[in-house]
Formats: C-alpha cells, structure tokens, sequence
C-alpha cells in the first residue's frame, strides 16, 4: 500500500524538513517547477521503500525574484535539480556551491526562462556569456581529446571532453542538453489523455516505462481505480521491455570487445523478442500497450518461446565470459564504488553493479509480483553491469511466466475524468526507476508534467567511473552504463 504525504513548508524550513527525510532513508526523486497565478509553486518529491512512502514538500514562491535555499550540500542530485530549474523558470537556488548553468547552453539568452507562462518565443539566440569555461588542460605529457556532440552513429548529440596523460583518462566532462526538445512544455494544457503519445516518445527504447509512470500519475491525480489484471498486463509488457533492451546491451557490449559473432547473435534474440511485442501490441517497441486507465494486449507472449530464448541468452552469456579476451577487458573497467554510487544517486543496473539494492518493481509497487530475486554485484565495473542485466533477463522470463497465467487477449480501459489533484508514477524502466508527477489544472487538463528518466541521475556517475580507465575502453564503459540522452535532455 502506498503511503503519499504533502507538507507545505516556507523557504525557510525546507532545507530542515529535507535532511530529516534524508537522514529517515528517503531520496529525493524530482523536483517540479510550476507557473501559477500568484507566483511559483515548487514540489519536492522523497521517497523511501519498505513500505512505499512518497512525502512532497511543497512551497510558494513569489513572482518577483523567486528563490530557495540550495539542498545541493545534503544532496548530490538536489543541486542538479536545483540548476536545471534556475535555467527552466528562473527560481535561485541561493547558496549553490556550483551556480553554472546546467540545461541551457551558453548561447542562451539571459533572463529567458522558457518553461515560464509569460516566456513568450524564443529571442535572438546568440553568446552571451562566451565559451563553455572546461578546465583548462596543464603539465608535460597532458592533453585533450573533444569527442561530439555530433556522433557518427545515430545516437543525439552529447560532448566529451576527455584529458588525458598517454591513455589515460584523469579528467572526462560530459556536455549534454544540446537537443532541449521543450517536452515537458508540450504537455501543458492537453486533455491527460492526449498526453500519451509525448510519454511514450520521451525516449524511444523506454516506451513502455515512460508511458506507464505517465499513466500511473494520471490514474492518482484523477482518482482512477485500476483492475488487478491491468496491472499485472502492464507489468508484463514492461518485463517485455526490459528483455529486448538488455539483450541488446549485452551484444553490443561484446561487439566493443571485437565478439562480433556473439553480438550478431544477440541481434537475432533482439529480433525474435521484437516480433514478440508486435504479436503482443502490434508495435516493435510496444507502443500502445499502456493506455490511461487500462492495458491493450492483441496476444499474449508463449512462456515455452521465451524460455528457449532465455536458454539462447544464458548460451550467449556463457561464451561471453567464458572467452578470456572479452572477460580481461570487463573485468575492473571503469570501477564505481559502492560510496560513489550512492553519493550521485545512482538507479537501475548501475547502482545494482556497484552494491545497491535498489529496484521499484519491489520498493515502490503497482502491482504484486510475489517474490523475485533482485540481482546485485560489488565490483561496479563493466563485468557486474554485464552480469547484472543477464540475470534480470532470466528474472523478467520467469515473470511474464507467472504474469500470463492470469491475463487474457484484448483491451481493458477505464476512461479518466475528474480530479483537480496531483498525481506520481513510479517504476523500474529498463534503465532503472522513472517517475512522473502530473498537476491537473482547474478544467482538467495538464497544467504540469514533470518527467524523471533515470539517465539523469546516471550521467554524473559515468566520469567518476572512467577516472583513470583508458581512452580506448570508453566505448565499452559507455556501452555499460548506456544512457539516454533524449530522457535526459528533455
């Protein structure tokens, strides 16, 4: 049973108020920013497991000159928070030890907010404030290697900027929002309803866990009720989800160890697993499965096809580890302490790799999936981020096997209405826990989206992890870690 708590608090007792739900073994998973009549209104969102709790602490701040007291010093992903929301609406974090922009680039334009009711389009975009300052590269031996943003494959454009001594990697700043699509902008105003669409594209391989946060938010805001069947539906296609994105990590990590044999082997899994969703929401990437209110399954997935496939995996696995070359180049690269990541707030297969027992399908649940292993490693280097997602393969075969028992083909829908309320969504996407928190407006439409991909609490973690690894293993590190940048970059 989930537990949700709103406390209003002044400026001046958030910072309080924040480190007791800390210190209580809360995180913070969103910040959300909202334009009002009379001024800002500013939501924080913690949450802790066992049993799933969520507390919001929300303030009001006025129009001219808003402003909070920083939380960066209690929490890594606060302050990131904290920027990303002086360069949406222009509310000072004041007191931050690292005031820089964070989301807008430095040809933004100053006192420009776009996320603002007032903000208007888009001035004259130019460089105010010159060249992004990157540490400047000094001493005998050192020098810098740019990388990007634009990319040869067809991935969004990201800049790394690596210093180096011979191989070896002593500094990496990763430069990302260079493709600010205004997402959370396009939501405002819509009926919820017509806000599936923009969930389901927040990030193309994550289609099923950004729609489900989504629907899950709406169905609180409005007050929806959910049978237990869609959401053992739903849960089903997000294991569906898992499956076909993890088998492609898993080749592609073997393929930048030069096992193309194995990669194009795992391609062949990612492409039964694929003709699967189709025959399941009649779309590759299982767009359409989730709808606000219900589920639409066209057919159901055969546990005895996707048990050989796990059978497949565990083959592929096996050779994998099995073959010194590619076991030498996994083992102890890009190493992420335990400490490290739980400093950054790490989720999903990078916090499981390096200690941290953390999965919201168990901590903060929607539905029940009896018990089910969560699978961890100590090591935090690219072997446990492998081995991570191959037993989670296993772990989300034997759930759909469990979850089709009870399900049968068709649509369940249960058109939303009413509520003038907010609502949060939280899951275990792929990647790791995504949350959306939704802010109805008086006539029932969206008046705020706020939309958490777990890439953005991750990206801070892939340089601590590369400080000291090689230039030629960041292909491979980056592989592990794989991070989207269409959900950070929203």
């Amino acid at each position: 049973m989930t537990h949700r708590t709103i406390s209003n608090v002044s400026p001046s007792e958030l910072p309080e108020q924040a480190a007791a739900l800390l210190a209580d073994g809360y995180r913070l998973a969103l910040v959300s920013a909202q334009d009002e009549a009379k001024g800002f209104g500013v939501a924080y969102l913690f949450t802790a497991a066992s049993p799933d709790r969520r507390t919001e602490l929300r303030l009001r701040l006025p129009p001219e000159e808003p402003a909070v007291p920083s939380l960066a010093s209690l929490s890594f992903p606060a302050g990131r928070f904290e920027r990303e929301m002086r360069d949406l609406y222009g509310i000072t974090p004041f007191d931050h030890p690292l005031p820089r922009r964070l989301v807008r680039h430095h040809h933004w334009p100053r006192g420009w907010y776009p996320m603002r009711a007032n903000a208007g389009p888009p001035p004259s975009f130019g460089d105010p404030e010159g060249p992004y300052p990157f540490v400047t590269v000094e001493g005998a031996g050192v020098y810098e290697i740019p990388v990007g943003p634009v990319h040869a494959g067809l991935i969004e454009p990201g800049h790394f900027r690596f210093s180096v001594v011979g191989e070896t990697i002593i500094k990496l700043k990763a430069r990302l929002w260079f493709v600010h699509k205004g997402i959370e902008k396009l939501f405002e105003g819509r009926h919820p309803a017509d806000g599936l669409q923009l969930a389901e594209r927040v990030s193309g391989d994550t289609t099923v866990g950004h729609a489900l946060a989504y629907c899950l938010a709406i169905e609180e805001a409005t007050g929806t009720p959910v049978a237990p069947d869609v959401q053992r539906g739903r849960a089903m296609l997000l294991e569906l989800e898992r499956l076909y994105n993890h088998i492609t990590d898993l080749g592609a990590l073997c393929n930048d160890v030069a096992h193309g044999i194995l990669h194009s082997h795992a391609g062949r899994v990612r492409e039964q697993l694929l003709r699967i969703n189709t025959q399941v929401t009649g779309h590759r990437l299982l767009r359409g499965g989730v709808i606000p209110g219900g589920v639409a399954l066209r057919g159901l997935p055969d546990p005895d096809v996707l048990a050989d496939i796990g059978a497949d995996v565990a083959e592929i696995v096996e050779l994998a580890l099995g073959h010194t070359v590619v076991a030498d180049r996994f083992t102890g690269s890009a190493i992420l302490t335990g400490q490290a990541a739980r400093d950054l707030g790490t989720l999903g297969y990078v916090a499981r790799a390096s200690g941290l027992d953390l999965d919201a399908r168990r901590d903060h649940p929607f539905t029940d999936l009896g018990p089910f292993p969560v699978a961890t490693r100590t090591s935090g280097d690219v072997l446990a981020r492998f081995q991570i997602r191959a037993e989670e393969i296993a772990t989300s075969i034997a759930l759909i096997a469990r979850l089709v028992n009870d399900l049968s083909p068709g649509d369940v829908n249960r058109p939303v209405s009413g509520g003038v309320s907010s609502g949060v969504g939280i899951i275990e996407g792929w990647r790791g826990t995504i949350a959306h928190r939704v802010q109805l407006a008086d006539d029932g439409t969206l008046a705020r989206v706020k939309i958490v991909d777990p890439s953005f609490f991750n990206w801070p973690a892939l340089p601590v992890a590369l400080d000291g690894a090689i230039v030629p293993d960041f292909p491979l590190v980056n592989k592990s870690f794989n991070l989207s940048y269409a959900g950070n970059d929203l």
